[in-house]
C-alpha cells in the first residue's frame, strides 16, 4: 500500500499537478488532496488505491517498498528504458 509520500513523489517524478492526477486515474481532485496531506500509508478504498497506482504505473513509475530503496524506507523510481 503506496504512502501519501510516495503519491506526491510519483506524482512530482511525472510532473502532474494533482488535476492531471485525478483525470489520469478517474479519482477525484478533492480526494487526492486528502490523501497527499496526511504522511504515512494512504487510508482510502481498495479501488481509489488501485486506480492511483494503474495510472502511475502506466506512466512508467515504479513503487518500491520498505527495504527496497535507498536508505531503507518506501519510494518510488521511474521505469528505465531496460525494464
Amino acid at each position: 500500500m503506496p504512502t501519501s509520500e510516495q503519491i506526491r513523489a510519483a506524482r512530482m517524478l511525472l510532473r502532474w499537478e494533482q488535476k492531471e492526477l485525478a483525470d489520469r486515474s478517474g479519482v477525484s481532485l478533492p480526494t487526492i488532496k486528502r490523501l497527499e496531506i496526511k504522511p504515512g500509508e494512504v487510508q482510502a478504498h481498495g479501488t481509489t488505491l488501485e486506480a492511483l497506482q494503474r495510472a502511475f504505473v502506466e506512466a512508467g513509475v515504479i513503487f518500491l517498498a520498505e527495504g527496497d530503496a535507498i536508505g531503507g524506507g518506501p519510494g518510488v523510481r521511474l521505469k528505465g528504458a531496460s525494464e
